[in-house]
């Protein structure tokens, strides 16, 4: 046997081996290099002011903990507390007060009562206390697998971000690319990722803080609720609405109309069309437009908006990070072929 094809033997069996061994890590590690690509230029930044490679390493990992990974635990953590010690007096009360609406609605929801009569007939607070028990058990599993899960993004982001130089020059040497195109293929990567992981926790924070705000001042936690919102808004086009009914609903169930109603009106008019549909996309084209240098080729905001929309939708959570890792990807190997398509017509037609 020639040696070149023992070692590529040799290589197959340890590539195996590789991914028998890290095929349960390979979605946090895939997400933690992602992370770290998008915030490259904060561990730069602090490298240059810290003179530090690993102080700099560890204090993008605690911020990235302290801002992303720590609302997301708080508010899974209270969440399943809350349904844990849900009794069932007070679920009893829950259908005791609904039904006494649905009785007797106000005037402006009289056309409503018989829909809503049909819809609470055969609710049992025996199924509503199983299934609430459910939840929480669901609740609980989901936020201790995510906690865990966000550890293990933390540490394989901190190692990604201490040795990401080594491994991209490592890489460099050991793929079969010419150096413009490993850097223009790094370069897309890097800020596409970039504009995406400052857009989401930018809109996230401003959509959450005008819903918090809006629910502290009615007497709710607001920190929660609005981590919560920030959260909900990923999703498209129902994330603002699973949050702002059930308030609705409530404050009509309990007789504070006016609170139904400014909560309403506030979520769809303030939060909705004016932050969501307006605000939104001019905050990823400022990012887009702070982060990239004027040569470079800026991908497209709508693209980028649908990217996370079929990344949510593809993969759930963690779909808003690989959804525009994916197409940035699948663009850039656009314009490599693109280059070279245009290098061998040049060569040709000079021959």
């Amino acid at each position: 046997m020639k040696p070149q094809f023992f070692i590529a033997a040799l290589f197959a069996v340890s590539l195996y081996a590789m991914y028998y061994l890290y095929s349960p890590f390979l979605l946090v590690i895939l997400i933690a290099g992602l992370l770290a690509i998008s915030t490259s230029n904060i561990q730069n930044f602090l490298e240059y002011y810290l003179k530090n490679r690993l102080f700099a390493a560890l204090v993008s990992s605690l911020l990235l903990a302290v801002l992303f990974f720590a609302p997301l635990g708080y508010f899974l953590t209270t969440l399943t507390i809350k349904l844990n010690t849900l009794s069932s007096e007070t679920l009893d009360q829950v259908i005791v007060t609904i039904r006494e609406f649905v009785a007797n609605p106000p005037s402006y929801l009289l056309f409503l009562k018989p829909y809503l009569l049909d819809g609470v007939k055969d609710l049992d607070i025996n199924s509503l206390t199983s299934n609430a028990l459910s939840i929480a058990g669901h609740i609980g599993a989901f936020s201790a697998g995510f906690l865990k899960n966000a550890f293990l993004v933390i540490i394989f982001y901190f190692f990604a971000l201490y040795n990401g130089s080594v491994m991209i020059d490592f890489l460099k040497r050991i793929v079969q690319m010419s150096v413009e195109e490993s850097t223009l293929l790094a370069r897309e990567l890097s800020d596409v990722m970039s504009v995406v992981f400052y857009s989401i926790i930018t809109t996230a924070m401003f959509e959450g803080i005008l819903f918090g705000a809006a629910i502290s001042y009615m007497g709710y936690n607001g920190l929660l609720f609005g981590i919560m919102y920030g959260f909900a808004s990923l999703i498209p086009v129902v994330g603002g609405i699973l949050m702002w009914l059930p308030f609705m609903i409530y404050e009509f169930s309990i007789g504070n109309s006016v609170n139904a109603i400014f909560i309403a009106v506030y979520s769809i008019v303030m939060i909705s069309i004016i932050a969501d549909t307006f605000i939104k996309p001019v905050i990823i084209k400022k990012i887009n437009q702070r982060l990239l240098n004027e040569d470079d080729t800026k991908m497209n905001e709508l693209v980028i908006f649908f990217a996370i929309i079929a990344g949510l939708t593809s993969f759930g959570f963690w779909g808003m990070i690989l959804g525009p890792a994916i197409t940035a990807f699948f663009f850039t190997i656009l314009k490599l072929f693109e280059a070279r398509s245009k290098e061998c017509l040049d060569k040709n037609i000079n021959i």
